[in-house]
């Protein structure tokens, strides 16, 4: 495969591989807590650890084909280098939301709006790729690098709480 078409995607790839690693972390710990459910009756007031794990892992799950989708859609039409880190970042506060999750419910909610915070400038920037396409197909005014500054510079915000 030629090294410049592999170069323009690779860094998708790496997100998207440690995404599949960070989901079998989280089906490992379901895994795990069924086996240590199993025959406990009396359990504390309150949604047991196994409850609480396969709940977690099941809002994960729900998430992902959106998150996947709109990692591509911005790193392949806007700019590969800035959607890796958003989906970096994605990883991080999906693995503060999941492990929030097991302990108090309240404690998964930052996690969880900053995600959507993700998710949404992700969306943008797929967005914007579209955009410029259009611009390019019909108008023959490509905003490419203007859309790559903005999007490279807006990207380290996505680390303001």
């Amino acid at each position: 495969m030629d090294q410049g078409v592999v170069g323009s995607f690779v860094l998708l790839v790496i997100v998207t591989l440690l995404s599949v690693i960070q989901n079998a972390f989280f089906a490992s710990k379901v895994e795990h807590e069924s086996k240590n459910h199993t025959g406990k009756s009396l359990q504390r007031a309150g949604p047991s650890a196994f409850e609480r794990v396969s709940i977690a892992n099941q809002n994960c799950r729900d998430a992902y084909p959106t998150f996947l989708a709109v990692l591509w859609c911005a790193g392949l039409l806007c700019s590969q280098a800035p959607a890796a880190f958003a989906g970096l970042m994605y990883l991080f506060v999906r693995q503060k939301y999941f492990v929030g999750y097991l302990g108090e419910r309240t404690q998964s909610t930052p996690g969880y709006i900053f995600g959507k915070r993700v998710i949404l400038f992700l969306f943008l920037m797929s967005v914007a790729g579209v955009l410029n396409y259009y611009l390019v197909l019909f108008f023959g005014s490509d905003f490419e690098m203007y859309i790559k500054t903005v999007t490279g510079t807006i990207s380290p915000l996505l680390l303001i709480p």
